[in-house]
């Protein structure tokens, strides 16, 4: 029996999040304090007492729910819970960070800067207002794709996410993406909404976005992961540092390829999925990928308990 971890991104972050593990381990509250000591500020205080919107800010956001999956990593080690429990991590988008941190390929400080960085730079790469992003619901990735390119015009309009047979993202400039949202409906979509926020991500328009993760990745030690990570631009499994350096970056451009990254691990023998930190949207997406893999969220001390006796 193989198993998988993964970790959620943006959209899953909540007011409270990490906050019963945190009371409950010691080890987890450790991930807090550390989070906090590197960014220089309480972010600990935002994430359990703040307001929703100042958490969904994307340079909030992004290490917020990086600091909540490490302290669920961490809690599962106090129960006995090694990563080497799994044959391979995953994360969506921000996500991905989170894995490699679990799975000892960065610091727990230097994968905070970083994702404050990442969170920064994104939203300074394109204007507020100029860019979107929508969800194309009950197409599959082709027609989305044609959508999007046909949507384009000479603007920026491509498929960012690719998370399940009927559900692809489109990211790009505001009126490709709407004009995609008219023509996805068009196309016998059944849905097609624009999503809350604050900028295109996984696009070309990220570019600048890029070149600032490049730089920052330059002065970061990466090490070789414990377990191997299946990373969203391949949608197979690495493990080499310099690999991982560069389509992190490449990531920030490129799509997340979550459907075809769940499918390679179940192709891999992954039966059973733990999806590590908070919200359950991940594991709804495996289901609908992959019926025959069973999926339990870890994001409370009950679940820790309850993944660390199927996983003893």
């Amino acid at each position: 029996m193989s198993r998988a971890f993964v970790f959620p991104g943006q959209g899953a972050q909540t007011i409270g999040m990490g906050k019963a593990l945190a009371e409950a381990y010691p080890a987890a509250k450790a991930v807090f304090d550390e989070v906090d000591d590197a960014l220089g500020e309480k972010l600990s205080t935002l994430i359990w007492e703040g307001e929703q919107d100042a958490l969904t800010l994307t340079q909030n956001a992004q290490p917020a729910l990086m600091a909540t999956s490490l302290a669920a990593v961490r809690a599962l080690e106090a129960e006995g819970v090694s990563m080497e429990a799994a044959s391979f991590v995953a994360g969506h988008s921000l996500g991905e960070y989170s894995a490699l941190a679990a799975s000892g390929a960065f610091s727990v400080a230097d994968t905070a800067r970083l994702l404050r960085t990442r969170g920064e730079a994104m939203q300074a790469a394109v204007p507020v207002g100029i860019g979107a992003m929508a969800a194309l619901l009950g197409l599959d990735f082709a027609t989305a794709t044609e959508v999007a390119q046909e949507a384009a015009q000479g603007e920026v309009c491509q498929a960012a996410n690719d998370n399940d047979p009927g559900q692809v993202v489109v990211s790009g400039h505001k009126a490709a993406v709407e004009r995609a949202v008219e023509l996805a409906k068009e196309k016998g979509a059944k849905r097609a909404v624009l999503l809350p926020v604050s900028a295109p991500f996984h696009c070309s328009l990220m570019q600048p976005a890029a070149d600032v993760m490049a730089e920052a990745l330059s002065h970061v030690d990466i090490n070789r992961p414990v377990v191997p990570l299946v990373a969203n631009v391949r949608a197979t499994a690495i493990s080499d540092p310099a690999t991982i350096r560069s389509l992190l970056v490449e990531q920030v451009t490129g799509s997340v390829r979550w459907r075809e990254s769940v499918a390679w691990m179940a192709g891999e023998g992954v039966t059973e999925i733990y999806e590590i930190g908070a919200g359950k949207a991940l594991s709804g997406m495996v289901r609908r990928i992959e019926r025959s893999i069973a999926c339990s969220p870890v994001g409370t001390p009950d679940d820790v308990k309850a993944a660390a006796e199927k996983l003893s």
